[in-house]
């Protein structure tokens, strides 16, 4: 991970009120972004909470280790973007930006999620990429308007069951993780990585399909007379 490079122990400089008014930008669509991003800052400034009213908030690239208590009282952004910080979990009160629709937590220290973040009704796209997640809540699930979802560079050894549940999800990135392998299983390792994309069953032609199908097919049976604790389970299927 780049994380590596950066300089945690660079002194963490200062936003004032007015310094983050001035970092306040129009996207395209007419709506107002406050980018806080490469701004050094260890902690956010407690004066932002001024600016609560703001669509979206970039607090990427920065020297955060925990997401700031008061972010709840940003009820109506649509994107947060948190990646590139050294933060280690999640607050449960992210549950409360019910208008969040994008959310980018990628290039971070995460190990868990809370269960709070299936309460994000309106959540589009997750970006968890280059973390240290090996298992997602299966409250994932609840996210029925979620597309796009990154979990790329992480430790996952299988797809988390609580995708299945996610019917109208068109992306699945789980490039870079140690899938268990019957040849790693054997040999107890688990350092093959694989690449593996998910796309909607709508998007093949019908001979593409029955391929997939009739090669997911062969592999299960094969692993389940392996182990059978590489699949997904019932339980996962059901949360």
């Amino acid at each position: 991970m780049a994380k590596g490079n950066k300089t945690k122990e660079a002194k963490s400089k200062t936003i004032t009120l007015k310094m983050a008014q001035n970092s306040i930008e129009l996207t395209r669509d007419g709506k107002r972004r406050l980018d806080l991003s490469y701004k050094e800052i260890s902690s956010v400034p407690k004066c932002i909470q001024k600016l609560c009213d703001v669509d979206e908030l970039d607090l990427s690239r920065n020297l955060m280790m925990e997401v700031p208590d008061f972010l709840d009282l940003f009820t109506n952004i649509r994107v947060l973007d948190l990646h590139s910080n050294y933060l280690e979990q999640v607050p449960e009160t992210i549950s409360r930006l019910q208008n969040l629709q994008v959310l980018n937590l990628c290039n971070n220290r995460l190990t868990t999620l809370p269960n709070e973040i299936g309460l994000l009704s309106k959540l589009h796209t997750l970006n968890l990429g280059l973390n240290q997640l090996n298992d997602l809540p299966s409250t994932i699930a609840a996210l029925k308007e979620l597309r796009n979802i990154g979990l790329s560079d992480n430790r996952f050894t299988r797809v988390p069951g609580c995708l299945s549940r996610l019917n109208d999800l068109e992306k699945v990135n789980l490039d870079r993780n140690p899938f268990l392998t019957e040849h790693s299983r054997s040999q107890g390792s688990v350092l093959i990585t694989n690449r593996l994309y998910v796309v909607k069953e709508s998007i093949l032609c019908d001979d593409c399909l029955s391929k997939c199908q009739m090669e997911r097919k062969t592999l299960e049976d094969a692993v389940k007379k392996k182990d059978p604790n590489l699949l997904v389970t019932q339980d996962d299927r059901e949360m």
